[in-house]
């Protein structure tokens, strides 16, 4: 069987750092932070008492009626506002595609833990006859963006989410990568949403020493490969992406951003937080990638970091990356763009591609802001694009993500 090839050919998002593509990739190059205090919830009490929120929302602001809007927890409302952008940016004539073999593979780390916390606290006010909304159960679990997605276009092949923590998306993204490839889909709308600024997620992420609690320096907190790095600083959004078999896309005129060239999915099979220290679980999966797109590793420009800014994280990417490209590795540019959107979950790896691409079209790669102090621990020969964006034509760009539950992935597109 010949595998066919796969292209992207729409792009859509809502983070912090813009309320579509073209802002986000205007903060990207400019070196924005996105990082503010919670509005969300009152966060005095907490340890940490910021993040990377949307700024302004408004469902209704972005074409959910009010009715959609009260029917989707944030993260699938993040997720059909990316959709729209991206099918819009895509071109497709959706009356004119065979909707049996167009589907969507949408992932969530964590659903809709916002109706869920919202639902529980209203219970234990109290009342004679427990009462729940009938949404409760299809707000909350994580497939429901995808599945709303697929009702909303009417989208009637593969359709189903991926849940593998800070990996989500980018395993959504892979599978849609298959699926093409195998001939059962020609399109696949493909991402991830995410929606965690709540008290649960910062009091449970707080807990397990995960994110930062440097308050007094909130908008640089996140500073990945920084010697005073203190954990991750939590984002919010969606980034979504229209996947599209080649000649479909060709055969129609479509703008053809990148060509998905491989993808790789490892695990460390090693603690339920903490990276494995020899990072051979990160290295492999990027070595997979790579061998599945046919290229050398010496062919790749630019790699999206995890750099989540924790402790053991970033050292052992840096050192994945050493031993993978040998005297490679310092020509390449690398960054952590988490440093300015922060750390949307199960989101950020549709979040990143997208940066990847960014790095293609502007021929810029985003920067790793809120970098001081060195860390002996790490190589700083490698090109970290420290600060600001560095001019470089990207004919190739990897970008990792590494979960708790020690799941790794890493994607692989390519100029045409």
């Amino acid at each position: 069987m010949e595998l066919r090839r796969v292209v992207i050919t729409g792009i859509g998002t809502i983070n912090s750092l813009g309320h579509n593509v073209p802002e986000y990739f205007d903060s990207l190059i400019a070196g924005k932070s996105g990082a503010g205090l919670i509005t969300r919830f009152d966060a005095s009490l907490f340890k940490t008492r910021f993040a990377c929120e949307i700024k302004d929302y408004d469902p209704e602001k972005f074409g959910l009626d009010r009715r959609e809007a009260h029917r989707n927890d944030p993260f699938a409302q993040y997720a059909l506002i990316a959709t729209d952008e991206a099918i819009k940016d895509s071109g497709l004539d959706l009356d004119a595609v065979d909707k049996d073999l167009a589907g969507v593979v949408v992932g969530s780390g964590i659903g809709g833990i916002e109706t869920l916390l919202k639902e529980i606290l209203e219970f234990y006010k109290g009342g004679s006859v427990p009462r729940f909304s009938p949404f409760l159960v299809p707000m909350m679990i994580p497939d429901m963006a995808s599945g709303m997605i697929s009702m909303k276009y009417g989208l009637r092949g593969p359709n189903y989410a991926t849940v593998s923590a800070c990996s989500t998306s980018n395993h959504a993204m892979s599978d849609a990568f298959t699926l093409i490839r195998m001939g059962k889909a020609n399109i696949i709308v493909t991402g991830g949403a995410e929606a965690p600024i709540n008290v649960a997620s910062i009091g449970g992420f707080n807990a397990a020493k995960a994110i930062s609690t440097n308050n007094d320096e909130f908008a640089s907190a996140s500073r990945p490969f920084d010697k005073t790095r203190d954990g991750f600083v939590m984002g919010e959004g969606a980034g979504i992406l229209v996947f599209e078999e080649y000649e479909h896309a060709k055969a129609r005129g479509a703008r053809i951003y990148a060509e998905v060239g491989g993808s790789g999915m490892t695990a460390d099979a090693y603690h339920i937080t903490a990276p494995h220290p020899d990072g051979d679980g990160a290295r492999r999966v990027m070595e997979e990638a790579i061998r599945e797109s046919g290229l050398k590793p010496q062919e790749v420009d630019y790699i999206n970091l995890h750099g989540t800014s924790t402790p053991l994280g970033d050292i052992v990417e840096a050192k994945a990356i050493r031993d993978l490209f040998g005297d490679h590795a310092y020509t390449m540019n690398l960054s952590s763009t988490k440093s300015m959107a922060g750390h949307a979950l199960g989101a950020t790896g549709a979040i990143e591609i997208l940066a990847c691409i960014c790095a293609m079209e502007r021929e810029m790669i985003p920067p790793t802001i809120n970098f001081k102090e060195e860390d002996p621990a790490i190589d700083y020969r490698l090109n970290f694009t420290f600060n600001q964006a560095q001019p470089r034509k990207v004919r190739v760009a990897l970008s990792n993500t590494f979960g708790f539950g020690g799941h790794n992935s890493s994607l692989l597109i390519k100029k045409i």
